[in-house]
């Protein structure tokens, strides 16, 4: 029982050994990030994201440019009114 038990663990590096020889890799880690598709796929999404970002900031500036041109046509208005009373007086 204790020989079938040495030459059991005898055999079990070499199998280890024999199973990790077996399972060849050809790739080198990280090559997935690097290849073609991937690079293609991930500089589209960040175009995308960028073209996103744009026009909500296009979005925000015309919103403000709207409330200023807004509070300009209410100060001119306001003149005018003003430049009236001062003539009336």
């Amino acid at each position: 029982m204790l020989a079938a038990r040495i030459t059991a663990a005898r055999r079990l590096p070499t199998m280890l050994v024999a199973a990790r020889q077996m399972s060849t890799n050809t790739r080198p880690e990280g090559s997935v990030a690097s290849s073609k598709g991937f690079g293609g796929r991930e500089k589209a999404q960040e175009d995308e994201y960028a073209r996103r970002h744009e026009v909500e900031l296009l979005k925000k500036l015309r919103k403000d440019i709207q409330t200023k041109k807004d509070e300009l046509a209410t100060l001119e208005i306001l003149e005018k009114k003003q430049a009236e009373e001062s003539k009336t007086k």
